[in-house]
C-alpha cells in the first residue's frame, strides 16, 4: 500500500479536482485506489446524507466506496475556516479519529490519497494545523499549484514549508484554473526550474470538472 498527502498552494485551487484526476490515473493502471477528505467544511443534506461536495467527488472517483465515515470523518456544515466551523458547531477535531479511518482505508486499498483542507497551514484547532497533521501522518506530499498570478511565490513558500516539516515533496501538479491566464507557459517553466520535485502533469481547464478526461489529456503520472 502506498499513500500521499495532497497539499495545495491555497484554497479553491483544484486540490479535489487534482486528487480525482490522480485516482483516475491510478485506476487506469489497475490500482485499487481511494481518496480521503478527513476534514471538510461546507455541506448540505443530500439524499438523507450530510454531504460535502468535495467528498462526494472523491467518493465517485475511487475504485470502491468505503463509506463517508472513513472517507470524510469530519464534515462541518459551514463553508468557512475549519477551526471556526468546528468551534461554532461544538466539534473537537481528534487526530486519532482520522488515524483510525486512514488505517481502515489503507487495509482496503493499494493507494490512498489524503486530501488536505485549504492551504498547508490552515488551523484545525487552537494548537493544531494542516502542516502538523501532514507531519503526523508522515506521508510524501503531492503539491497542487493553482496556476494564477502569484502562484510562483505561493508554490515555493509551500514547498519550503513542506520540507521544513521533514516531509518529502514527491511531485507537483499544475492546475490550469483560467484558460486565459497571461504567460501561462512562462510561469510553468519558472515553477519547473524552481520546485524540487517532478511535474506530474498539467491539468487543462475544464468547465465541466471532468477529472478523468483531464487526467487522460494531461498524461498524468503517479510519483515514482
Amino acid at each position: 500500500m502506498s499513500a500521499y498527502f495532497i497539499a495545495g498552494t491555497d484554497t479553491e485551487i483544484g486540490k479535489t479536482f487534482s486528487t480525482c484526476a490522480l485516482l483516475h490515473a491510478a485506476r487506469a493502471r489497475g490500482l485499487r485506489a481511494v481518496g480521503m477528505k478527513p476534514i471538510a467544511a461546507g455541506a448540505e443534506m443530500i439524499n438523507g446524507e450530510f454531504l460535502n461536495e468535495d467528498a462526494a467527488r472523491l467518493r465517485a472517483a475511487g475504485s470502491f466506496d468505503p463509506g463517508l465515515a472513513l472517507l470524510n470523518p469530519y464534515c462541518l456544515a459551514s463553508p468557512i475556516a475549519p477551526h471556526i466551523a468546528a468551534a461554532e458547531e461544538g466539534v473537537s477535531i481528534d487526530p486519532a479519529r482520522i488515524d483510525t479511518a486512514f488505517q481502515a482505508l489503507s487495509a482496503q486499498a493499494e493507494l490512498v490519497l489524503v486530501e488536505g483542507v485549504g492551504g498547508f497551514r490552515v488551523p484545525l484547532g487552537d494548537d493544531f494545523d494542516t502542516a502538523d497533521w501532514a507531519q503526523h501522518l508522515g506521508l510524501p506530499v503531492i503539491l497542487v499549484v493553482g496556476m494564477k498570478l502569484g502562484c510562483i511565490s505561493h508554490a515555493l513558500l509551500t514547498a519550503e514549508a513542506i520540507q521544513a516539516r521533514g516531509l518529502r515533496l514527491a511531485g507537483w501538479i499544475a492546475n490550469q484554473m483560467d484558460p486565459a491566464m497571461l504567460r501561462f507557459e512562462q510561469n510553468l517553466e519558472a515553477l519547473s526550474r524552481r520546485l524540487p520535485a517532478p511535474l506530474l502533469g498539467v491539468l487543462p481547464f475544464r468547465a465541466d470538472h471532468n477529472a478523468a478526461a483531464a487526467a487522460s489529456a494531461a498524461g498524468l503520472k503517479l510519483p515514482d
